[in-house]
């Protein structure tokens, strides 16, 4: 006779043994009210203002007076309008224009603090100072920096027998102006994420590659950059999300009208024209959602365009 067979035993089943559904939710009760905060700080201050935003894009108001739906009105005038999208073109040069030589400077400057120098952790320190400083601020120094014939950029030009640059009232000297200070910027963030990515390959790699014979340049093309391909496609990704939301460097440096030929004009100047200068929160709203879709397609593209080498790779190593 087994156990189960016993006179008085108990049968314990699945259903007898799990506790019972309302002292479950009574025991995650705790950890439910640790997290809400996060979630009601998302819900006010996220997602509310998101939903807020597409119903004003759908209306036409001052910020003042009553609101007048108007539907897609604005969307439909947003796609058709040659501001909207010569605020992307400028937007789109001046990222290129900037992206690219911070992320070689920033790499450049990682290997260097990677190596065996003297008050590293200064430099490290030095070379972020720059990310935390004011924009506006920064921008002020610039502008001081890049101004006319009496600009501190001209009078050292002056001294090797150069003729001033109209850096602020030439198109491309006014995107060249915006694009140098987000490279000062940027630069020392991107590089102490570069300097991490470096301190997390095992020292064994550059060692095996040193014995088969790998000079400097082919182990840092063939070995240290495909394994950063991550922390550079973060670093990329982050400099398209924020490369696409200029906007102090260029309002402080040529104006909310963008200086000449509107060329310091960006996507967010132009949404904060139409919404705080000329008091039209419909459209500027519908230009915010504008420039989101903008920013999601530009990180798709960025993202793609990164992992292709790896996906070829796979592809030729997969049976």
């Amino acid at each position: 006779m087994s156990l189960l067979d016993a006179p008085g035993a108990t049968v314990v089943t699945a259903e007898s043994a799990a506790p019972p559904r309302q002292g479950r939710r009574g025991r995650y009760l705790p950890y439910y009210l640790a997290i809400s905060p996060f979630f009601l700080i998302f819900g006010v201050f996220w997602l509310y203002p998101l939903g807020y935003s597409f119903f004003v894009a759908l209306q036409r108001w001052d910020g003042i007076g009553p609101m007048h739906f108007v539907g897609l009105e604005n969307f439909r005038f947003l796609a058709t309008d040659a501001t909207f999208w010569h605020s992307i073109l400028n937007t789109l040069l001046i990222w290129v224009m900037s992206v690219v030589p911070m992320t070689v400077l920033a790499m450049l400057i990682a290997i260097g603090l990677n190596s065996t120098i003297r008050f590293t952790g200064l430099y490290r320190i030095a070379y972020f100072v720059p990310n935390v400083t004011s924009t506006v601020a920064m921008s002020l120094v610039f502008a001081s920096i890049f101004s006319g014939q009496f600009g501190i950029l001209n009078w050292v030009l002056g001294l090797f027998g150069v003729d001033p640059v109209p850096w602020l009232t030439n198109p491309w000297g006014i995107r060249t102006a915006i694009a140098v200070m987000i490279i000062w910027r940027w630069v020392g963030y991107n590089a102490i994420i570069f300097l991490a990515g470096l301190q997390a390959i095992p020292d064994e790699v550059h060692e095996a590659a040193r014995i088969d014979g790998a000079g400097p340049v082919q182990t840092f093309f063939r070995v240290t950059l495909p394994l950063l391909r991550p922390v550079l496609l973060f670093s990329v990704l982050m400099s398209a999300i924020s490369g696409m939301q200029v906007f102090a460097e260029s309002q402080v440096l040529v104006g909310n009208r963008g200086g000449p030929e509107e060329a310091g004009l960006t996507m967010v100047l132009y949404f904060y024209n139409q919404a705080f200068y000329y008091n039209d929160f419909g459209y500027g709203a519908a230009i915010a959602w504008g420039i989101f879709l903008v920013v999601v397609i530009f990180a798709i593209l960025n993202w793609r365009l990164i992992q292709r080498p790896e996906r070829r790779r796979a592809g030729e190593v997969a049976p």
